[in-house]
């Protein structure tokens, strides 16, 4: 079996978050997992600090096959060929056991290993590696130690895991060099104790919340011409004091009100929302039923998205999401 490394990747970037899971009781694996899909992530690091994480992993890979599940806590050859005998599709370890990760990628299954010093990164690199977890992450240094390691080393990439929470994950994923974090919060072990599946999704749904950073930016009306959009604008400034700024193609009118000189997309105009990661938001989105109007894709000279419509109205409303800087 041979897995593509940079599809894994790709997917758990555009997710975000890996939950590492620490399961004692097996039975509750389905239960799990369709709790964590409901929260809207697909995908789970199931650690091999527990007895049975073999059968957890294949469980879920049987009856949830369009999830993500990776093994962690992967210490031994043995463990990996459980693992990948279970089905699981990546391997995670908190440190580099060379002869570990070489056994894995023989057999086409992609390794993230444990990593906190420059040393360790470039053994990764000699192994072939430039996706790594970053561990203890917080206690290693965090964010702050992330960015000074990383920057004699272009292509390395991070999933900190360790001490990352609801409260820090948003910080780390605006760093470029983070693809991911791993976090245990999400399944809390007296939630699982309790089975109270529903607290476990909630938190889920306010993890990808919290990384997806929607805001408000501003509404856009469609005018029929250049004159009745600087007659909108002059009623709303003499209304209420609001500052106008002339555009090629719109006016502003304060940051929150944009008249467009000619009909644009959408009946009335269109919502414009901010949110930390474009391609994060289309792929959660894309999960809700909204899709991309990729034509209206706008890109920066890094060719990252920084803007793009949806393709459906909202009340009339076009939706046009935007990168936050």
């Amino acid at each position: 079996m041979s897995i593509d490394f940079e599809s894994i990747i790709k997917r758990l970037k555009n997710i975000g978050i890996v939950p590492v899971i620490k399961l004692e009781n097996t039975s509750l694996a389905c239960p799990l997992a369709e709790a964590l899909l409901k929260g809207g992530i697909a995908c789970a690091e199931i650690t091999f600090r527990a007895e049975g994480a073999d059968k957890v992993i294949k469980d879920i890979s049987k009856n949830y096959p369009d999830m993500l599940i990776g093994a962690g806590t992967v210490l031994s050859v043995e463990q990996a060929d459980r693992a990948i005998d279970a089905g699981a599709k990546f391997l995670v370890a908190p440190g580099l056991n060379p002869n570990v990760v070489k056994h894995s990628l023989n057999k086409g299954i992609p390794f993230i290993p444990g990593i906190s010093s420059a040393s360790e990164i470039e053994l990764a690199f000699t192994l072939g590696l430039t996706y790594v977890k970053f561990f203890p992450a917080e206690q290693a240094g965090g964010l702050a130690y992330i960015k000074a390691i990383s920057a004699p080393y272009g292509n390395i990439s991070f999933m900190p895991t360790g001490g990352i929470n609801e409260n820090n994950i948003s910080e780390y994923l605006l760093f470029e060099k983070v693809f991911a974090c791993g976090g245990t919060w999400m399944v809390n072990p007296k939630l699982l104790e309790a089975q109270d599946f529903d607290a476990i999704t909630a938190i889920c749904k306010l993890a990808i919340d919290k990384i997806l950073g929607f805001e408000f930016a501003h509404v856009g009306i469609n005018c029929d011409s250049e004159n009745d959009a600087l007659g909108v604008t002059n009623s709303l400034s003499n209304a209420f004091s609001f500052e106008s700024k002339i555009g090629n193609s719109s006016i502003f009118c304060s940051d929150k009100i944009e008249v467009m000189k000619s009909p644009y997309l959408g009946k009335h105009g269109h919502l414009a929302i901010k949110t930390n990661s474009i391609d994060r938001a289309l792929y959660h989105l894309k999960n809700k039923g909204f899709e991309a109007d990729e034509s209206t894709k706008k890109t920066d000279a890094k060719g990252n998205v920084v803007a793009i419509y949806l393709k459906d109205d909202i009340g009339g409303f076009a939706v046009h999401l935007l990168q936050k800087r």
